[in-house]
């Protein structure tokens, strides 16, 4: 097999961020013990012993380093940097002392804005869903904000297992990579290189993340992934390398959190609650009270997350209104199977307390 020099520098940006990530790791986790920087278990989470979380250090340290060193910077990508860097701070800030949701969002505004205005980095048309087309650039704008908060938010809610939100990424960030790397040309090309460093970072970061983990993403982390993938999503719809079903791909591509992430917030506020308040409540929460353990629900999200892309990718000649259907009757089945199964542990919960 012939490699040419974009595929060499692939290659070499892809072990780069690996390399970097996997002997960064052990250099934080001993200092954050050193430090004292450690995660408390509490009523939300599922670990049970004091872990550091800091791993987004390495992971972005791989990233960054890989995608200044072996990618052309240009169509956005410079400014997708800073937009990062904004969010590993306010991220990194957020696991050492805490930071107020009101601050975390003012920073996903300001890197948002960054990718917006400075690279023009917006969705420009809904291609043909419920029959509209280009959209009116306020509207665009008002549109792509909301995709980027929400995709960056999705992620940072579904990090809530030992390797899940990594495994995830890796799903995605993959098939939005290969159709980069495919179809990018001179305007998209670049952000294959985006893909396989984000791949490179959080592989070598997941050789300490699977359970037991001995270090978790944090938010240092979660942000920078989330917010890399939405636009990576924004710009694979621009792309449209499966023509005008392309939005429609990305929703099933991203599934799994804007699923989880949209079924626990119509949870709260049908019970009297603040879409944002904590809770036990998400997809992994459910599957574990079914009775799995953390390893196979990791792998059960993974499966689900890549049969629901492989479909969407497969059937994509449906277009997209024929997609987003089969998409809403998947998440209604699931919604059915995970209802069903925490309203029989409900009972057998009240009946152990009567007896």
């Amino acid at each position: 097999m012939n490699l040419t020099p974009t595929d060499l520098q692939l290659l070499l940006a892809f072990s780069w961020a690996f390399l970097v990530a996997i002997f960064a790791v052990p250099s934080v986790i001993r200092i954050a013990h050193q430090k004292n920087m450690l995660d408390q278990p509490n009523g939300r989470t599922v670990h049970v012993s004091l872990t550091p979380r800091l791993g987004g250090v390495a992971v972005y340290a791989g990233f960054l380093s890989a995608l200044t060193i072996f990618a052309p910077l240009q169509n956005g990508l410079q400014e997708l940097l800073a937009g990062c860097t904004v969010l590993f701070f306010i991220g990194l800030k957020d696991d050492l002392v805490s930071v107020s949701p009101f601050k975390k969002f003012v920073a996903q505004l300001l890197a948002t804005g960054i990718v917006m205005f400075m690279a023009n980095v917006r969705i420009t048309s809904f291609h043909g869903i419920f029959g509209i087309h280009e959209l009116p650039i306020g509207l665009s704008y008002a549109f792509t904000f909301v995709v980027i908060v929400g995709v960056t938010n999705a992620i940072n809610l579904i990090d809530g297992l030992d390797g899940l939100a990594g495994s995830l990424t890796i799903i995605m960030t993959t098939i939005f990579g290969a159709y980069f790397y495919r179809y990018g040309g001179s305007l998209y090309g670049n952000y294959a290189f985006v893909a396989l460093c984000l791949i490179g970072g959080m592989l070598g970061f997941l050789r300490y993340n699977f359970h037991r983990a001995t270090i978790f993403m944090g938010d240092t982390g979660s942000l920078v992934c989330g917010f890399i993938v939405s636009v990576l999503a924004i710009q694979f719809i621009e792309l449209h390398p499966v023509g005008h079903a392309s939005p429609s791909v990305a929703l099933g591509i991203l599934f799994v959190p804007l699923f989880d992430t949209l079924r626990v917030s119509v949870i709260r506020v049908l019970n009297g609650q603040s879409p944002f308040a904590p809770d036990k409540n998400h997809i992994h929460h459910r599957i574990l009270a079914m009775g799995f353990k953390q390893i196979s629900t990791v792998v059960i999200l993974g499966i689900l997350s890549l049969s629901v892309s492989m479909f969407v990718v497969a059937f994509f000649r449906l277009g997209n209104l024929a997609l987003i259907g089969a998409l809403t009757l998947i998440s209604l089945l699931l919604s059915a199977v995970l209802g069903v199964y925490h309203g029989r542990i409900r009972d057998r919960v009240a009946t152990v307390t009567e007896e």
